[in-house]
């Protein structure tokens, strides 16, 4: 039996400095994005409007797939289309194996991530170079990503320049963040000048002009569709939306979300091929339309990638990307992974306070609060946490569903915990007070003060 998430959250807190560190450095960037919406006049109306786009895609999504590979066709693009992981891995093998490529140049792209592409053409003879610096680091370090805009968050600096170091051959000891950009930098440019082929993600895909949009901070993306001649884009059929003005609403929402900055620094928009090259869009389905089809889960297909529920939720920055075993981590990976497979990620719903800071930062007002507490009331449903967990939620719902068993119990917990020795309070058996202080207990609860209170305010009278 794989350990759950608790288990994994357990060995990435065990680091006491890394699990600070990790939680301080996403509430910087949380707060980089606080200070970016409040700097946008109308930024609700902007959420408002982007979550409104989505749902209409939604509702007409394979209207607007066919406008797009329409117009992406008239314009030069080859458009395919992959039912899964395994189709779309075939599709971009054919596409390169077809025109003697063994060596691709690779963009971020979570979905390719999603379908374990890079082994998959590695395995095939295709050597896949990952051109995001933070992508190119846990690549070379044989890690998944563990956030899905900041990849290797979960990495010092010192770390970075021990693996450069053994890959690259930058001297020892080197912890230089611009040096070691440098060193990667120059590295990358000689991937990028012998790429037979490039591969991006996409962010936007527009069905009114047939245009795919792309946005980096690196301008990796504009080498590697540039200088070798085929561009493969890998989208899931969510990318999709109906108009070019639609996009404006979503690039002011997409930066100030996931890092804090006013926009990024390339917006890449490829409609049709370089001349005298190819552009090949693969277009993939993968459990997307079983999520469409599901009335609770289907908001989650609006998700524009932007990580803010992840640098906001305070389970995630305090247990580290890896600890939720998904591609996509944090909140709204809690919502995909259990709706992919509910028995493999049973701990998963649990991995949430259910504080609802995730639903407040959304650019496209996704109510994962909403989606989280209905997978795991699934969960429940299905057996999830053990007969013990379920026999203390049901004495719980009787005590808070009764007057008399509440005041009671309330009763009962400051009698015992005012005068209880702290061994028994604070004993192995409280796993919750390993790393947490109750605060001291009143002598009186809150109604028998207002009793009090209210008889002397009618003495007065």
């Amino acid at each position: 039996m794989t350990a759950g998430h608790a288990e994994r959250a357990a060995r990435f807190a065990a680091d006491e400095p890394r699990a600070h560190w990790h939680d301080q450095a996403l509430w910087f960037v949380r707060l980089k994005r606080d200070r970016m919406a409040q700097a946008v006049p109308g930024w609700e109306e902007l959420r408002e409007r982007a979550a409104r786009i989505k749902a209409h895609t939604r509702s007409h999504l394979a209207d607007y797939l066919e406008q797009f590979e329409r117009n992406a066709t008239a314009h030069g693009a080859v458009v395919h289309w992959a039912r899964d992981a395994e189709e779309h891995n075939a599709i971009v093998h054919r596409i390169l194996s077809g025109r003697g490529v063994t060596r691709l140049v690779k963009s971020k792209s979570m979905l390719t991530e999603e379908c374990h592409l890079n082994p998959y053409l590695e395995a095939r003879g295709i050597e896949v170079v990952d051109t995001d610096l933070g992508e190119r680091i846990v690549q070379l370090a044989g890690e998944p990503p563990s956030h899905i805009v900041l990849p290797a968050i979960h990495k010092k600096k010192e770390e970075i320049g021990e693996l450069f170091h053994d890959k690259l051959g930058t001297p020892a000891g080197l912890a230089d963040p611009k040096q070691l950009t440098e060193a990667a930098r120059g590295h990358l440019r000689q991937k990028f000048l012998a790429a037979q082929a490039g591969l991006t993600g996409v962010n936007f895909a527009v069905a009114e002009t047939g245009a795919v949009v792309v946005c980096t901070n690196e301008g990796n993306a504009d080498m590697g569709t540039s200088l070798p001649p085929i561009h493969v884009a890998c989208m899931g059929v969510e990318k999709v939306i109906p108009r070019a003005r639609d996009l404006g609403v979503f690039l002011r929402l997409l930066a100030r979300s996931a890092t804090g900055q006013p926009v990024t620094t390339y917006t890449s928009h490829f409609q049709g091929p370089i001349r005298g090259g190819e552009l090949h869009v693969v277009i993939v389905d993968n459990g997307r339309s079983r999520l469409l089809a599901d009335e609770t889960l289907r908001g989650s297909l609006a998700c524009i990638r932007c990580g803010a529920c992840m640098n906001t939720c305070p389970v995630f920055r305090r247990s580290g990307g890896y600890s939720y075993d998904w591609i996509v981590p944090g909140p709204i990976g809690i919502v995909l992974a259990t709706a992919r497979d509910p028995v493999r990620h049973a701990s998963l719903p649990m991995a949430s306070t259910l504080c609802g800071s995730c639903d407040a930062v959304c650019p496209v007002r996704i109510p994962l609060h909403d989606l989280i507490l209905a997978r795991r009331r699934s969960a429940a449903r299905a057996g999830a946490g053990g007969l013990a967990k379920r026999l203390t939620m049901k004495v719980a719902g009787l005590v808070l569903g009764s007057r008399t068993l509440y005041v009671l119990a309330g009763k009962l917990a400051r009698g015992v915990g005012r005068r209880a020795p702290r061994g028994l309070l604070y004993g192995r058996w409280n796993a919750w007070g390993r790393q947490r202080e109750l605060p001291p207990l009143p002598a009186e609860s809150f109604r028998e003060r207002w009793r009090k209170e209210r008889a002397r305010e009618v003495r007065r009278g």
